[in-house]
């Protein structure tokens, strides 16, 4: 006997009770984000190998060690599972022109991205994510306004325990001078690094200060902090935002370790952070990425954006008391006998076309058995067709989960006799 085959490890299967969670949740998205005049858009889930180096940098840890990457057997070019979103929306809107020919896009997509990490709760390798990219606005009212979408999202779910974190990052020049003083400071320490960290300290030293080991703690606490490096319009820039956000009433925490873990990010950057889900805390990330569209190839254009991690969000939700709505099915079509199954097609493809949702029976059985599927579909109506029925071209109609007794009609006069058991009006008031 073959071994049974189990799905690879870290990228898993979602299960109906909770694929409808998830449909229902992407209901939500979906209305939140039209409600900020985003537009959808659909990226392959395939992508050119150096799109995510040049985007993402070299020497992250996503391109380094966490990229599902291989060379197509057929012509030789590599690519790569995308590990995040923003690239892949940014070449889609190179590569049609969306920017230079429609002017400033608001675009979302969600979907799976790839990483190999090691899975745990909240962290999968294949996971999925709502991304959020305002291609061509400038100002510090889009950074500000997508941190303010995230808060109303929350607030519709009614999340708790969610913080937001911001810092800035300045501009390219300023990390350049901040980065030089920085491997000067840590070329002090050089002994105290961990493996991480002097792999780190001449390639991308700023993320050492995002560093969890404890015991480079007190070492990146006193280093120089990149806050202080900042130009008047970075600065400018970032007071803007804050403004926006206390206009708001959104509270918030600088913190000026903050520096995310892709190379693209440039001023505002913030996180949305929660104490539920143990270490993986962040739900939510973003920022600003204003070179990201020339360096892709691109003409210069400012552009800000944020991703969300569904499983993430939806843990968080569900240990906040958040619970969807499961789909209601209207009617359940039993049925006995050649003639009674053949009007039961019928009469289900009836309500159907006039909006009610029915499950027919089928695999035969007793009446009794098929009544108790139809107890547990939790079907407000069974449709009894039988013999008698069938003969006569009529359908039964017996409430399963109120008072009234069980009537027959005719199969013309189903769907308004439906319409009325169900809500005391014709059947297309019933079927909205």
């Amino acid at each position: 006997m073959s071994q049974t085959l189990q799905a690879v490890r870290g990228m898993n299967d979602i299960l109906p009770d909770d694929a409808e969670t998830w449909e229902y949740f992407e209901d939500i998205v979906r209305d939140w984000l039209q409600s900020y005049g985003y537009r959808p858009i659909r990226m392959p889930i395939v992508e050119p190998t150096p799109l995510f180096k040049r985007a993402i940098g070299e020497v992250t840890d996503i391109v380094e060690k966490e990229m599902y990457s291989f060379e197509d057997a057929l012509n030789g070019e590599h690519l790569t599972l995308r590990p995040e979103g923003t690239a892949s929306c940014v070449r889609a809107a190179i590569q049609h022109n969306l920017v230079a020919s429609g002017g400033p896009q608001r675009l979302y997509y969600y979907g799976p991205m790839f990483r190999h990490e090691r899975p745990q709760k909240g962290r999968y390798r294949q996971f999925h994510q709502i991304g959020v990219e305002a291609l061509g606005f400038a100002g510090a009212e889009t950074d500000a306004e997508l941190i303010l979408m995230c808060a109303r999202l929350w607030e519709d779910l009614g999340l708790e325990d969610v913080a937001l974190e911001i810092n800035s990052l300045g501009a390219p020049e300023e990390r350049a001078r901040h980065r030089a003083a920085l491997i000067a400071y840590l070329e002090q320490y050089q002994d105290k690094l961990d493996e991480d960290g002097k792999r780190r300290l001449y390639t991308n030293p700023l993320r050492i200060l995002d560093t969890k080991n404890p015991d480079l703690q007190p070492i990146v606490e006193a280093a120089p902090r990149l806050a202080d490096y900042l130009g008047e319009e970075s600065k400018a820039h970032f007071e803007a935002v804050q403004i926006f956000l206390k206009d708001a009433g959104i509270p918030f925490r600088i913190n000026h370790r903050l520096v995310r873990g892709l190379d693209y990010y440039n001023r505002t950057v913030f996180e949305w952070v929660t104490t539920r889900l143990g270490a993986q805390g962040t739900i939510c990330a973003g920022g600003r990425y204003d070179g990201l569209v020339e360096q892709l190839g691109g003409k210069p254009q400012p552009a800000a954006g944020f991703a969300i991690g569904i499983e993430r969000l939806l843990l968080l939700w569900k240990d906040c008391g958040g619970e969807a709505e499961r789909p209601v099915v209207d009617a359940y079509v039993v049925h006995m006998g050649d003639a009674a199954a053949r009007l039961a097609f019928r009469a289900a493809e009836a309500l159907r076309a006039h909006g009610f949702a029915a499950i027919l029976h089928c695999g035969g059985g007793s009446f009794k058995s098929q009544m108790k599927k139809a107890d547990a579909s939790g079907a407000p109506v069974a449709l009894v067709i039988g013999e008698d029925e069938a003969a006569a071209g009529e359908v039964g109609l017996k409430p399963m989960r109120g008072p009234g007794a069980q009537q027959r009609v005719a199969l013309d006069a189903l769907p308004e006799a439906m319409a009325q058991l169900l809500y005391g009006g014709d059947d297309e008031e019933g079927a909205e």
